[in-house]
């Protein structure tokens, strides 16, 4: 197990990363479709959850 600690990267910079507005982030993190979690208001979410996520949605996975 790696015990380095996950990169988390703030709502503000996953809008920016995939190019998207505020509402369809929101979306995206309720719907569980990218990996994520809040601490009081703020969501946290792993850059690894990001990028497991533009892998699927761009179909390059390769399971």
């Amino acid at each position: 197990m790696n015990n380095e600690p996950a990169e988390l990267i703030t709502f503000e910079e996953l809008c920016s990363i995939l190019s998207i507005g505020r509402n369809t982030a929101y979306k995206l993190l309720k719907e569980n479709k990218i990996k994520a979690f809040r601490i009081g208001r703020i969501w946290k979410i792993p850059r690894i959850a990001v990028d497991d996520f533009i892998l699927t949605q761009s179909h390059l996975n390769k399971d």
